[in-house]
């Protein structure tokens, strides 16, 4: 079933590298078909994103800082102004102080845990806010999330908490929305070498334990998760709204 995006426009929030999820998401739409709108959070970003936007055959690369109000109100206003029907919107952004993740859990900073929820939960609420109005047909917005957002995982800490809000954010988004067309989902991948990943202290050791735990044993490849997107945002998922899909080899069903 080729082209399952053709003729959308999706809208992919987070892309930072090439090894980033949002990238293999990104390579996945343009595969079916889509037409991507990429962004960039300041200056320092910009050239990155937009070389990978050359490299994916990509026209349109816009800033947005999701912190900033206005700048989501000018998003929304330039996919207006454009003509566009936005019609998938992919939520790849997170972001904890380091030093939040290497400590324990219990020496939290107020304001770390401040900031992790503005940028890992809230933002799926202000970005959903300023993109709706442009879903004229509905659509479907996806965020990624993880497991450490209902299980303890060793040095995740104060991102496992905003992973949970941002899940139940998924939850009350759906609910809302659902009477416009519009579906919300969660894809929680597996954990993948990405470049945020690597912030989390040991990381290595939980590659090795997840790919001798898991079923298949062995870890999430970033282009099963950008399939996974796909099927959400084609009309193979158009009843699907409200989930959090697992793409994590099946580590998620083991006990001990």
């Amino acid at each position: 079933m080729p082209d399952l995006l053709k003729d959308k426009t999706a809208l992919i929030l987070g892309l930072a590298n090439r090894w980033s999820l949002a990238f293999a998401i990104a390579k996945a739409f343009r595969r079916e078909g889509a037409n991507l709108v990429l962004t960039y959070q300041g200056e320092r970003q910009r050239q990155t994103v937009e070389d990978l936007a050359s490299e994916l055959g990509v026209a349109r690369v816009v800033p947005c800082d999701v912190t900033r109000e206005v700048e989501l109100e000018q998003l929304a206003e330039i996919l207006r102004a454009e003509g566009d029907k936005l019609d998938s919107v992919v939520h790849s952004i997170a972001f904890a102080n380091k030093d939040d993740l290497a400590r324990p859990f219990l020496e939290t900073s107020r304001d770390g845990f401040l900031l992790a929820h503005e940028v890992s939960a809230y933002s799926l609420v202000a970005v959903a806010r300023a993109v709706a109005p442009v879903m004229n047909e509905g659509g479907a917005i996806l965020t990624l999330t993880y497991l450490g957002s209902t299980r303890v995982m060793t040095n995740y800490n104060v991102m496992g908490v905003a992973k949970a809000a941002l899940e139940s954010t998924v939850r009350y988004l759906a609910s809302e929305l659902g009477a416009k067309n519009i579906r919300v989902n969660a894809i929680s991948a597996g954990p993948v070498k990405t470049a945020s990943a690597r912030g989390i202290k040991d990381f290595s050791r939980i590659l090795d334990h997840v790919s001798q735990t898991a079923p298949l044993k062995r870890n999430t490849d970033p282009g099963e998760v950008g399939d996974a997107a796909v099927f959400l945002a084609s009309e193979l998922g158009r009843g699907v709204t409200g989930n959090i899909l697992f793409v994590d080899a099946g580590y998620q069903i083991m006990g001990l």
